[in-house]
């Protein structure tokens, strides 16, 4: 496997390495102990231009776009074995770029992004790319054909940087697109055990592209002529500005933005369940899941019992060395994201919320910050109002249930969510009423199967399931 260091100055684009043009670097730090873990280009345009172009002349060629479903499904099933056979490095290499946990890295970055691959190639086996339609104005049928849209510009995030960029490339692939990944700033190094495994199978050439590099490189991607489709998994405000130039462009965007989801809990919820679940659906990987559970509202006279046994559980949590196997929570990804985590707390303490728990013990040299419960915010609050990202959440009081759901549906976001009841048709009555693109019944855990995307500022479009698919293919209407 490429180590980390060799990387400083590649790009991969035609299925090779390349000289990056760029002389600018991404230097990745651990956050756990603030060694420096390697360097990657950070992108100029020109190295933008260099990827699409392969992958343009990839997809125009028919290499990839010119075969069948089943025979690209071949390639991506075979394209998983090499993952597979690379999870027990690349899980602790995105340890080492972003401080997550061992075992939720093995989990999202070993073994999903294989699982994903599998699924998309299922799903490429079984696509129609044309479909007779019978005509309703005259005899006779005309023929609909779905056909792919051509080069995607797949834009991952750090925080689950392998499953993020396999939920994109599977349903991609089985389009048939040829793709050009570009990894956050935070996380440019684990994303070449891609490149690897497409150079062993022997990929056709063009097909996977990958430029890494900042703020800077993305736009470059978006706004190059030779990109037919925009995936894209951050922040609502960077994904508002790429569906403005996906608009100027008039091409499909996908877009998978920020949340503040909220967990409810009904009058019957049984308290130890709804505990073992926010375990990690509020502070799992940190409290940088774009889906946390990081709003509780509780019933008013159940409310100093939900804060006491928040608390409890921020208290219990193992915070520690992110490669030891039983640490839960590990550094926040970076000095910058401590500090915003860090003012947002103080601000909504000066402003009249208790912070309580924090009191953890943590490694010094690492951006550790200790879970904390927040009480007494209001609703309307910054904190309550806004994402963490990091191990802190807030609680609210309701008076019914139909106070429950104006304070979840209380926010620009509509991501994920869950509710929590003894009683699950009572709970699903609830989960009806809340405006997000997913939610959960006592416990919050998406299925690929089914569609998961956000409503309102958390996103357009729809990731996971055979749907996905759709987002990387046209429809043409031959009328006979």
């Amino acid at each position: 496997m490429l180590e980390a260091t060799d990387l400083q100055e590649r790009m991969f684009a035609g299925g090779e390495y390349v000289q990056a043009s760029s002389t600018e670097v991404l230097t990745v730090e651990n956050p756990f102990d603030r060694s420096v873990v390697g360097h990657a280009p950070d992108g100029s345009p020109e190295d933008v231009d260099r990827a699409v172009t392969a992958a343009r002349q990839a997809f125009d060629s028919g290499s990839w776009s010119g075969l069948t479903p089943a025979e690209r499904a071949d390639w991506i099933d075979r394209l998983a074995d090499e993952i597979e056979a690379r999870g027990a490095t690349t899980a602790p290499l995105v340890t080492d770029e972003i401080g997550q946990p061992i075992t939720v890295a093995r989990g999202m970055n070993a073994i999903r992004p294989v699982q994903h691959l599998r699924y998309y190639a299922k799903i490429a086996r079984e696509l129609n790319e044309e479909q007779e339609r019978k005509n309703v104005d005259r005899e006779g049928s005309s023929l609909h054909l779905r056909r792919p849209l051509g080069v995607a510009a797949l834009i991952v995030p750090w925080n689950h940087p392998q499953s993020s960029t396999t939920l994109k490339l599977g349903p991609a692939l089985a389009a048939g697109c040829t793709v050009v990944v570009k990894p956050a700033a935070e996380s440019p190094l684990d994303i070449f055990n891609l490149a690897e495994a497409s150079r062993a199978i022997g990929l056709p050439a063009g097909v996977i592209n990958i430029v890494t590099g900042g703020r800077e490189t993305g736009q470059a991607l978006v706004a190059h002529p030779g990109v037919d489709k925009v995936a894209f998994t951050g922040s609502t405000a960077a994904g508002r500005h790429i569906a403005s130039v996906a608009g100027q462009r008039l091409i499909p965007a996908t877009l998978e933005l920020g949340g503040k989801s909220a967990g409810i809990l009904l009058d019957d919820a049984d308290l130890d369940e709804v505990m073992a679940s926010l375990r990690y659906a509020s502070f799992g990987n940190t409290g940088q899941n774009c889906v946390a559970l990081s709003r509780i509202l509780a019933p008013a006279h159940r409310y100093d019992e939900v804060v006491d046994a928040l608390v409890a559980l921020a208290r219990d949590l193992r915070v520690g060395d992110p490669k030891e196997e039983s640490t839960e929570v590990g550094p926040l990804v970076s000095a910058t994201a401590h500090a915003r985590v860090t003012a947002m707390l103080d601000r909504a303490e000066a402003e009249g919320a208790t912070i309580l728990a924090g009191d953890t013990p943590t490694p010094s040299e690492g951006y550790f910050f200790a879970p904390r419960v927040i009480v007494d915010a209001a609703v309307d609050s910054e904190i309550a109002q806004n994402e963490i990202f990091g191990p802190a959440i807030s609680v609210h009081r309701y008076t019914d249930v139909d106070d429950a759901v104006r304070i979840a549906n209380a926010t620009t976001y509509g991501l994920g969510g869950a509710v929590f009841s003894a009683d699950p048709d009572a709970a699903q009555a609830v989960a009806r009423r809340v405006q997000t693109g997913s939610i959960g019944i006592n416990g919050y855990r998406p299925d690929l199967g089914s569609p998961f995307g956000g409503v309102k500022a958390s996103g357009l479009g729809r990731e996971f399931g055979p749907d996905a698919v759709e987002n990387y293919r046209e429809s043409t209407s031959i009328f006979r």
